[in-house]
């Protein structure tokens, strides 16, 4: 059985790869990554993947760590060989012989609320600042975004329905008052455009039959920021990390936040405790409490 790496004909164990993936849920843009990890690994070791070796496995890390490749792309890699390998081909010993690589956890990028604003601002359609301040008033991800229908949002309950979000799990996210103001207005033009078809998608693309692209939208928002003189790299996921950032600096509990923002793990909600001003600010320095030794000045009596 071959993995053919011509894009023209699908091969038998790729088709079979490619129906393990849709049975398990796997959006299209998760089996087209995998199958083309697996494709790059057939072409490495010059035949068939379910041929390989676990030597094969390891010459292929080795390759594309001397290449320079980044660890997020390594790590990506392995996921897919590892489902070829103990799903479609039932090999699990190949899988573990695959190692994931350690990822720097770098600090997001995050806007302050005056930028925020600029941003809104610079927001050249009733849509894009709809689609703007979705993303930061809800932290939601750019997918999800561009994913919302107009009958998801509940301004009964104050809610955004969010379906089939990251790991493919549905959840509620917050409607601010003001969310729902830029929303309704966006709402009147597209319906005034005959731009929102019933049942339709919120932000629709250039063909209302179609979503607007999470591609498009990060195109909109850095060119935005460009306009509004912003110098941070700015994307749609900078708005949700604004986001929760700005709520913890308000204060609010983080498991309250990690429940906003979708989180499975609070680990991943902790790194913007490295990103909030007031976090930092509050806390006190020991050499503070050394301030009247510095200046010879007795200690206090406690």
């Amino acid at each position: 059985m071959t993995f053919d790496t011509s894009p023209r004909p699908v091969s038998p164990l790729r088709a079979r790869m490619i129906e393990d993936m849709t049975v398990r849920g796997f959006n299209e843009h998760t089996r087209r990554d995998y199958v083309r990890h697996v494709r790059s690994f057939a072409a490495f070791i010059g035949r068939s993947p379910d041929t390989a070796t676990a030597e094969d496995l390891r010459l292929y890390q080795l390759h594309q760590t001397r290449i320079g490749m980044q660890p997020a792309s390594i790590n990506s890699s392995v996921s897919a060989l590892r489902f070829f390998f103990t799903v479609t081909l039932d090999r699990p010993d190949l899988s573990r012989r695959l190692t994931v690589v350690p990822q720097p956890r770098r600090i997001p990028a995050v806007l302050s609320v005056e930028e925020v604003t600029l941003l809104l601002r610079a927001a050249t359609a009733p849509k894009y600042k709809a689609a703007f301040a979705t993303a930061y008033g809800a932290g939601l991800r750019v997918s999800e975004v561009v994913a919302l229908k107009v009958v998801d949002i509940d301004s009964e309950r104050m809610l955004l329905r969010v379906e089939r979000g990251k790991g493919r799990k549905d959840r509620h996210a917050m409607l601010s008052p003001q969310l729902l103001v830029l929303l309704r207005a966006w709402w009147r033009e597209g319906r005034r455009r005959s731009l929102l078809l019933p049942g339709g998608w919120l932000f629709p693309g250039r063909n209302p039959v179609e979503p607007l692209s999470a591609r498009q939208l990060s195109r909109v928002v850095r060119a935005a920021a460009q306009a509004a003189g912003i110098k941070k790299r700015v994307s749609p996921h900078t708005l949700r990390h604004s986001f929760a950032t700005h709520l913890l600096e308000q204060d609010v509990d983080i498991r309250v936040i990690q429940t906003l923002l979708g989180h499975a793990k609070l680990d991943t909600t902790a790194l913007y405790t490295r990103v909030a001003n007031t976090t930092i600010r509050a806390v006190t320095s020991p050499l503070d409490r050394l301030a009247p030794l510095i200046e010879g000045k007795p200690r206090p009596e406690v």
